[in-house]
């Protein structure tokens, strides 16, 4: 039946496609929101469709129309649907449920099984995966593939399709005449839950082990988890940031967590997991060997003290700090926690470089000829 569609409505579901993303084959899962009346699209991709992807996509998809649509066609999915009742009814989930709340959407679903009660967005996966997913995608990072969806998307809406006078952009005034305003601020797409820290300084979260300060061991903490990150909060205190891992029963660590318990365990640094992978500039490197040469154990004390700057300063400040330490001869924690505020605070050092040698001093006497011959003259009279 040829279906007609009212201004202001649209339709919303995922699809799949193999891209390369940091050098990496995988499988993006791409949200794909479609305005029926003037055909205006919004794509973006994930390295997962979960909850909060899909709701990830809806904030990004209203901001870049600028407007709300009045209501959206969904399938049955999981992520948004907990469960159908009697009557047809749904039980949303949680988070999709505070969506909706926050943007005053009427959520409509098609038919269980039946994707052509949506055919619109379907179509919509198609065209994506056909036009924009062939050939495979190449991209450095996920944000750089999802601003050239965008660009695609806005591109397109130049086009007159068959049996329209008028481009999708031009229709799409329309379909936005009929859509609600955005609100005051964009909903958090994030999904909520609470842990413990354990006695490695992790907390786990969807199978992974994501690591805090270790002042927090035992600590109840809340986890905000982002479709890019991963926020881990004591009380009212964010206490770590990370990396979201899409991989399973893996640990993610930031070695700075970890220092404080590092001074104390010297012995541990070279064999301490969180620090393996961490690449530190070179500086770094000869900066240790020069501490353990003059001070050995309390060097290697003295090296950890200077990476635990780290917890106040930017890595690119205290490298600069490390190499003008370097090349003065301050070799010391002291000395290196004052340039690095000077860095910070644009201005120049005051260093007492006699308390800092780069080497012990040495006086290197001279040795007269004479010397030399009364030598040649005693070996002679032997």
């Amino acid at each position: 039946m040829p279906l007609a569609h009212a201004p202001g409505h649209a339709q919303a579901d995922f699809g799949e496609a193999m891209v390369v993303i940091g050098g990496v084959e995988q499988k993006a899962h791409f949200f794909a929101l479609d305005l029926p009346y003037s055909d205006a699209c919004f794509v973006r991709a994930y390295p997962a469709a979960v909850s909060e992807a899909w709701v990830d996509g809806h904030v990004h998809a209203f901001a870049f129309f600028g407007k709300v649509p009045q209501s959206v066609l969904y399938d049955n999915d999981r992520c948004l649907v907990a469960k159908i009742l009697p009557g047809g009814s749904r039980k949303r989930t949680k988070l999709f449920s505070g969506f909706l709340s926050h943007y005053l959407i009427q959520d409509r679903y098609g038919r269980p099984g039946k994707g052509n009660d949506k055919g619109a967005v379907e179509g919509l996966v198609g065209y994506a995966r056909r036009n924009f997913m062939v050939p495979m995608p190449q991209f450095p990072t996920w944000e750089a593939f999802n601003l050239w969806l965008e660009e695609q998307c806005r591109k397109r809406q130049t086009d007159v399709l068959r049996g329209h006078g008028d481009s999708i952009g031009q229709r799409l005034a329309r379909d936005l005449e009929a859509m609600m305003d955005l609100p005051a601020s964009p909903f958090d797409a994030c999904d909520q839950s609470s842990g413990q820290v354990n006695s490695q300084s992790l907390v786990r979260y969807k199978t992974n082990d994501y690591s805090v300060p270790v002042a927090y061991g035992h600590r109840d903490v809340w986890v905000r988890g982002y479709v890019d990150r991963v926020v881990i909060g004591c009380g009212g205190d964010v206490i770590a940031r990370h990396p979201r891992c899409w991989d399973r029963e893996d640990m993610v660590f930031d070695p700075v967590h970890y220092l404080p318990l590092l001074e104390q365990k010297t012995g541990a640094l070279d064999q301490a997991a969180p620090l393996v992978a961490w690449e530190l500039p070179e500086d770094f490197a000869t900066l240790r060997r020069l501490m353990e040469a003059r001070m050995i154990k309390a060097g290697r004390r003295e090296y950890v003290q200077v990476l635990r700057l780290l917890e106040t300063f930017e890595m690119a400040d205290l490298n600069v700090a490390v190499k003008n330490a370097l090349r003065m001869g301050a070799i010391g924690f002291d000395a290196i926690k004052h340039l690095v505020l000077c860095q910070v605070e644009k201005r120049p050092p005051k260093l007492d470089l006699d308390v800092y040698p780069y080497l012990p001093k040495a006086n290197v006497g001279t040795t007269s000829a004479a010397s030399y011959m009364s030598l040649m003259k005693r070996g002679k009279a032997a």
